[in-house]
């Protein structure tokens, strides 16, 4: 059976525009209801006291970070609690070539208790001489709205993914040594 030349055009024109149409897509990026900034927030049910715990995410935090004693605001041990504020580098892609196109910073705050932590990243914040809170472009009917803004929000909730990711696997307990019985 012969499919004709115009069909197979025509439905890979269609994919395409598909692909493209999902690609200008907004990305879905959690919003907290009361403050209405962007919030990755989850409570993770994990082995260990308070204790293990902190040191496990002080050990996370300094293989994730290049300089983590900058990146970390807050180091407590009697609360549980840690605080890092760092940076996202945006890019543009031209033709093919990745330039910078900014820097957004937010913090990430980690709090731990028995059996299990939070954490809490926000205060995504476009760096610029007063800084831009990123809220403004989820909204497409804002005046300083952009295309490229999409481009930049999938970057940054791809990147926040990655982290929480690595925070995860960061955390897990150490694999029990297996006794060598002979």
């Amino acid at each position: 059976m012969k499919i004709p030349f115009g069909h197979i055009f025509l439905s890979l024109a269609l994919l395409s525009g598909m692909r493209l149409s999902a690609q200008d897509a907004t990305p879905v990026l959690p919003v907290d209801p009361d403050t209405k900034f962007i919030t990755y927030q989850e409570v993770v049910s994990i082995a260990g006291t308070p204790a293990e715990l902190f040191n496990r995410t002080i050990e996370w935090v300094n293989k994730q970070y290049k300089n983590p004693t900058v990146a970390t605001k807050v180091r407590n041990p009697a609360t549980g609690i840690i605080e890092i504020a760092h940076r996202i580098e945006l890019a543009k892609v031209t033709d093919g070539v990745s330039l910078p196109a900014g820097i957004v910073d937010y913090t990430l705050k980690i709090e731990l208790k028995e059996g299990r932590y939070r954490y809490t990243i926000t205060n995504f914040n476009l760096k610029n001489v007063s800084p831009q809170p990123i809220e403004s472009w989820l909204d497409k009917k804002d005046n300083a709205y952009t295309p490229a803004r999409q481009a930049f929000l999938k970057q940054i909730d791809d990147t926040v993914r990655k982290l929480i990711e690595s925070l995860k696997q960061g955390l897990q307990p150490p694999a029990a040594k297996k006794m060598d019985v002979w």
